[in-house]
């Protein structure tokens, strides 16, 4: 009897590989690139599984600074140390820079355009949406989370209430429900 072969994982070539890879995702990703960066890493190269991914962007938000380059930089970390961190890096913000620096000098020209500035709202409403749309999307990810589906669901509706209803700063919240979280978690863990 002969045991089923698995495919090897998919991953990038070579630090060059995950520079192109997340030039291109940031190229795609005016707005927001958190669905392109889902779609492309775990849908398209199959880079990481949809389990991977959540728990890895969970990571990459409660870290400072902009979630996909955090993300990015542990990406490319896992694949080719530092190296692969800074190409990735590099990949995500080399190209968006340029294109900011163009865009504000142009911006600086008509920013007071009726326009323009109902052009922005516009884009500003597909952002949230864009936003929304993953994160329905990846919930099913999360009905192998240790913790479950339901109190992982509950989790996010308390972490909304206090931030969107209670305003309260993020800091605090992602505070208080994180150390709930890893607590329950480490305690389903334990054996």
């Amino acid at each position: 009897m002969t045991l089923p072969t698995h495919e090897p994982r998919a991953q990038p070539q070579s630090p060059t590989d995950l520079f192109l890879s997340f030039s291109l995702l940031a190229l795609q990703g005016f707005g927001g690139v958190l669905t392109v960066v889902q779609r492309e890493l775990v849908e398209k190269k199959r880079w990481m599984t949809r389990e991977e991914f959540v728990e890895e962007w969970a990571v990459a938000q409660i870290m400072p600074g902009p979630n996909v380059v955090n993300l990015s930089l542990m990406i490319g970390s896992r694949y080719f140390g530092f190296k692969g961190a800074m190409a990735a890096l590099a990949g995500m913000l080399t190209a968006p820079l340029v294109i900011v620096l163009l865009l504000a000098l142009v911006y600086a020209q008509f920013a007071g355009h009726p326009g323009v500035q109902g052009a922005l709202r516009g884009m500003a409403a597909v952002a949230a949406g864009l936003i929304t749309a993953t994160g329905l999307k990846l919930v099913g990810a999360l009905q192998k989370n240790v913790l479950g589906l339901q109190l992982c669901i509950a989790l996010g509706v308390l972490c909304f209430v206090a931030v969107a209803l209670l305003r309260w700063p993020l800091a605090y919240a992602l505070l208080g429900l994180g150390v709930a979280a890893c607590t329950l978690a480490y305690r389903r863990l334990e054996p």
